[in-house]
């Protein structure tokens, strides 16, 4: 359990970066794509010490466009997650191009479970609709900004929270949600402008240092709990076998430990 390595459950990377970067990370990365095109080359790629998810990211209209329930239904086939997808108001992409494009991909997950991180920006409220109106498992709220009653209302959902820089330092939310629907991010390279350097997907350390200092224990419980959490979303999805399989060692180990 000393070896874990760290967990970043969302972070962008070049698609084309080379194996031996990727291994350089010495971390588990969930790797987001932003369109189908970019989700494809990342699904070709045999890295071991990454997720690559099927993205349609809210702010850029061309992917939105672009976007096809029947190839994205394809791609789902070989992994076991989808980021990022949501919701974003600060952009002038039409929200009700964002919806349609979300709730297509949504029934589609409906049929097809996966571990999903969802954007939100500006738009806290109108994804926690969308998503009563289409419920789903194993959502994850990445960078989640709502407000007080959005946020008990999202942790009554059963869905799960990443966390980054930023987000760690907002105490009032942290003492919202139970530490058992908590995962960390770097959201690589937009959320990590407060990290300490160099700043790379995996670099989560800041993150578990301020869940630790709110929950009073040390960096390594931290580390623990998180793939704890990331092991019970796998299962409550059942994608297991869709894991590189470097990751469901990790997994294992965790269950003969548990024992």
């Amino acid at each position: 359990m000393t070896s874990l390595p760290p967990l970043d459950a969302h972070a962008h990377i070049a698609v084309d970066i080379a194996g031996s970067d990727m291994d350089a990370l010495n971390a588990f990365v969930f790797a987001m794509t932003r369109s189908l095109e970019e989700a494809s080359a990342g699904l070709r790629r045999s890295d071991q010490n990454a997720i690559w998810g099927i993205g349609c990211h809210p702010g850029l209209v061309t992917s939105l466009k672009h976007f096809d329930s029947g190839r994205f239904e394809q791609l789902l086939r070989e992994t076991a997650l989808v980021g990022e997808l949501g919701l974003d108001a600060s952009t002038r992409v039409d929200m009700e191009l964002q919806k349609e494009v979300l709730s297509a991909a949504l029934a589609v997950l409906s049929r097809h479970p996966r571990i999903v991180s969802l954007h939100s920006y500006g738009a806290t409220d109108l994804l926690l609709e969308v998503l009563a109106a289409k419920p789903l498992r194993g959502v994850i709220l990445h960078w989640w900004l709502g407000d007080e009653a959005a946020t008990r209302e999202a942790v009554k959902s059963g869905f799960y929270f990443s966390f980054n820089a930023s987000s760690v330092r907002k105490k009032e939310l942290l003492d919202q949600i139970p530490i058992t629907r908590m995962l960390a991010e770097t959201d690589h390279p937009y959320g990590d402008r407060w990290s300490a350097m160099p700043r790379m997907p995996g670099r989560v350390d800041q993150v578990e240092a301020g869940l630790g200092r709110h929950f009073g224990l040390d960096a390594m419980a931290v580390r623990r709990r998180l793939w704890r959490n990331f092991a019970t979303l796998v299962s409550e999805i059942g994608c297991k076998p869709l894991l590189p399989q470097k990751v469901r060692s990790v997994l294992d180990s965790l269950d003969e430990n548990a024992a």
